[in-house]
């Protein structure tokens, strides 16, 4: 990866919805070379997809709450059980495997604490291996989704 294809992927970070023909002229390609960058990219996985930034409280899921989890146990039954499920909850919209304590952070959106109370009781708490759940309500959110430096 060249100076050109990191410009190309900070610019396409920033603005996802750029044009080729915008995207080359600011790198100072051809359309072409440009179109055959980003396809490369996209191709050797470093650009992983595209999507568009939606504010939660827009659609309802202003509530963001981080919860920590930790499992009974570390064996393979265990953790899998775990992940299969959690990637069920729609819900839990990040969810990060940690080294040590806790062993998972879930970054959960909805749209009160209610809601979260019902989550957590109907979903949450019941997830397989689940031997701990602790909750944090997050008070404003500085960078969300936030931008590989490149």
């Amino acid at each position: 990866m060249d100076a050109t294809d990191r410009a190309i992927l900070g610019l396409l970070q920033a603005e996802g919805r750029l044009s080729n023909l915008e995207l080359a002229e600011r790198v100072r390609l051809t359309p072409s070379p440009c179109l055959r960058r980003v396809r490369n990219l996209e191709e050797s996985g470093v650009i992983t997809g595209y999507r568009a930034m939606v504010d939660p409280t827009a659609v309802g899921r202003g509530f963001q709450v981080l919860a920590y989890v930790e499992l009974e146990g570390q064996d393979a039954e265990t953790v899998t059980a775990f992940e299969a499920a959690v990637m069920e909850v729609e819900d839990v919209v990040e969810c990060l495997r940690m080294f040590g304590r806790p062993d998972y952070v879930l970054r959960v959106a909805v749209p009160d604490m209610d809601s979260y109370s019902q989550l957590c009781l109907e979903k949450l708490g019941r997830l397989p291996g689940l031997d701990k759940l602790t909750s944090q309500i997050a008070m404003k959110a500085l960078k969300p989704g936030g931008v590989l430096p490149l």
